[in-house]
């Protein structure tokens, strides 16, 4: 019985219950042989076997039962190991996804922060910008005070040619900028450095006609002036000189018109 698989025991206990309740069937065909009191007795303990065959065979098969719940308990929780162990694995790559995302992500916030900062450059170099032009703030582009500045740094630089050059460039560019005015007048100069006086006089000249508000109108007379003295034309000189102390009489340039006008009594 100890090498029987577990499976058969309640086959082999049933078995042994039927033999014994039918020899216990038998029992009453052969009672003749045996007293009555003895075939009673053979009866009931015959029925206490069987009974507790069968108590045992019921024993048996709830602990089959109990068996079998354990090894579906098992069964499930393999399934579950192995589940969660699918999950773990998922979650790792999904894991993984997530870093890779949120590295590509941040490289393509960096890149649009460097973009948009590039733009903000490109857009605020053509952008009106406001500037200060002789104490009067005014509004203007990018590329003008550029022009601008290149032509007037030549002039200041000494190469008076090539002012010469980017201020009529500039001007004809830009007759309308508010640093047009300054542009003539600087104009204007290069040509006095340049010992063009005539062209000078006419630059300065065309100053009054087109920017008679200029801050620079004053100096620019004064310049007319000095071209005028420098062409030996006194006459003009003294009539220019007295124009601006009547046109700009409290200009800066004034005290200068008054002692140019006290030598050529």
């Amino acid at each position: 019985m100890q090498n029987l698989a577990p499976r058969s025991l309640p086959r082999i206990a049933a078995l042994l219950i039927l033999f014994v309740s039918l020899s216990a069937l038998s029992i009453p065909a052969h009672a003749a042989l045996f007293g009555d009191d003895e075939a009673r007795k053979a009866i009931l303990e015959l029925r206490v076997v069987v009974e507790a065959q069968k108590q045992e065979l019921q024993k048996l098969q709830e602990l089959y039962k109990r068996m079998d719940a354990i090894e579906a308990t098992q069964h499930g929780r393999l399934e579950l190991v192995n589940q969660m162990e699918q999950l773990q694995q998922e979650n790792a790559k999904l894991r993984g996804q997530l870093e890779t995302l949120t590295f590509q992500l941040s490289e393509t916030q960096r890149r649009q922060k460097d973009l948009f900062i590039d733009l903000e450059t490109r857009i605020a170099k053509l952008e009106p910008q406001n500037v200060s032009i002789d104490g009067k703030e005014e509004r203007v582009e990018q590329k003008e005070t550029v022009a601008y500045e290149t032509a007037y740094g030549l002039f200041k630089n000494g190469d008076f040619k090539g002012a010469l050059n980017a201020l009529t460039n500039f001007v004809k560019a830009y007759p309308t900028s508010a640093y047009a005015p300054n542009a003539q007048y600087w104009l204007g100069n290069s040509h006095y450095a340049l010992s063009d006086f005539k062209q000078a006089i006419a630059s300065q000249q065309q100053l009054l006609k087109t920017y008679p508000d200029s801050p620079k109108a004053a100096a620019a007379m004064l310049n007319i002036a000095s071209s005028q003295l420098q062409l030996n034309d006194k006459k003009a000189a003294r009539a220019t000189l007295e124009a601006l102390l009547k046109t700009y009489p409290k200009a800066p340039e004034a005290v200068s018109a008054k002692e140019r006008l006290g030598s050529l009594k």
